[in-house]
């Protein structure tokens, strides 16, 4: 059974006396007077790879503090293994037992299992006690959105389907180590599949690009069917099932990545964003143009900060909606969160619209100031010219949060793959800002 907390940390725990060393002291006695969180993690962790002998897996507390570290130093887990073994002051954070040693792949399964309501829940307890110690209040609320990107690189058709290619072929190599998986002979399309999608990218003229296309398209279908024929005659073995899976997955996606191609390529459709495949890695990203800028590929995330400058909320939005829609959903998970709506507020000039205006104001909040005026008169907004102006400069200081999110927290791009993993990867980000602004904010 995992064991849930360290309860007595060794006499031998020493910080070192370090800006950083200050922090992590800190920290570290926040998350002791918060051992009401370790049940949550402890459900998210379970038992897995535990054994009934032998050791018992790092505790549940040391695992929180672990990946504290790796979001707050952004170490790769490589590097967090070694700071934990090199670093007084990262293993007396850790609280790991005596001649304890995590490898990265131990740190990577076990962090990687906490979910994103987890951190949402750490984070919801870090700002009661800064609202409790008049750190955070929430009554000075700026909102604004951002991309994180996914783990992937810019899409085109052609490349799509150079993936889907390698993909079906390396499935079609594991298969020869299964149950029944010699008996069909298939061929290796890579590399006609590598050197029609170079040509694409080089040629020019729609006709040469047509007929490049549809030999890689060809090339495309006779892996799919190979693939096919070879999952009708596998046994029916647990490793079997397995690989049928992972099959029908890829499979079901790179149907849409030939359907996509032939509408752009052959039909000459403009075929519509949400219908459209980035990755066969990360079919999660969406497509994301903000501002007129460069397209980017991964997902929205619009943000709550308060006057100390802790991300009060984030959420991870579906697809690419207009920054106005999401300007009264914002407020109003924030009056679900405090119990009362916040007395100003902020945002950047794409959440303008009259209605919000008004339906703000409907809700409790008494100034409302948006950077671009877009119609609406500052009297509507708030009560004076200089609390506008106020407010205005107030909404500014959220670009340097988003900024130092990005830098030094890796919101610039998200490296854990998958949906969920992306949620609590952007969550596991905001609870390590937010951790150390606590902690230069309190007093000592």
């Amino acid at each position: 059974m995992r064991q849930k907390r360290i309860i007595q940390s060794s006499l031998f725990d020493l910080f070192a006396d370090h800006q950083i060393g200050r922090e992590l002291k800190a920290i570290s006695g926040w998350l002791d007077a918060h051992p009401e969180l370790l049940p949550l993690l402890a459900a998210d962790l379970g038992e897995a790879g535990i054994k009934d002998t032998g050791r018992q897996g790092l505790p549940v507390e040391s695992v929180l503090r672990c990946a504290v570290l790796k979001q707050y130093r952004q170490l790769s887990y490589e590097e967090l293994a070694f700071h934990l073994e090199d670093s007084c002051s990262f293993r007396a954070f850790a609280r790991l037992p005596l001649a304890l040693r995590p490898k990265k792949s131990v740190l990577q399964k076990t962090i990687s299992r906490i979910g994103a309501q987890t951190w949402e829940q750490v984070n919801q307890a870090l700002l009661r006690d800064a609202r409790q110690e008049k750190l955070e209040r929430g009554t000075l609320v700026r909102i604004d959105s951002t991309v994180c990107e996914a783990l992937m690189h810019a899409p085109s058709d052609s490349s799509l389907l150079c993936d889907s290619v390698r993909v079906m072929t390396r499935l079609l190599k594991q298969a020869a180590s299964l149950p029944g998986g010699t008996a069909i002979v298939w061929r290796n399309r890579q590399r006609l599949a590598r050197k029609r999608a170079l040509a694409i990218r080089y040629s020019r003229g729609k006709d040469k690009k047509a007929r490049l296309y549809r030999d890689l398209i060809d090339a495309t279908q006779a892996t799919m069917a190979s693939l096919r024929s070879l999952a009708l005659h596998l046994g029916s073995s647990i490793e079997s099932a397995a690989w049928r899976l992972e099959v029908e997955h890829y499979l079901s996606l790179i149907e849409r990545v030939i359907d996509q191609s032939r509408r752009r390529v052959f039909a000459g459709e403009r075929v519509p964003t949400a219908d459209k495949l980035v990755s066969l890695f990360e079919p999660h990203a969406e497509i994301i143009v903000k501002g007129g800028r460069d397209v980017q590929y991964g997902h929205k995330l619009n943000f709550s900060t308060g006057k100390s400058g802790m991300i009060l909320d984030v959420v991870i939005e579906d697809g690419n909606p207009a920054d106005a829609a999401r300007f009264l959903p914002m407020l109003e998970r924030h009056v679900a969160m405090y119990g009362e709506p916040p007395r100003q507020s902020a945002a950047d000039g794409g959440f303008a619209s009259r209605d919000n205006l008004k339906q703000a104001k409907a809700i409790g909040v008494r100034d409302v100031a948006f950077h671009k005026k877009c119609g609406l008169r500052i009297e509507d907004m708030a009560k004076s010219k200089w609390v506008y102006r106020q407010l205005r400069n107030f909404r500014a200081g959220i670009e340097a949060g988003i900024s130092c999110l990005k830098r030094a927290y890796g919101l610039t791009r998200c490296t854990w793959r998958g949906i969920e993993h992306f949620k609590s990867y952007v969550w596991s980000s905001v609870v390590a800002n937010n951790l150390a602004i606590f902690a230069r904010l309190k007093p000592t």
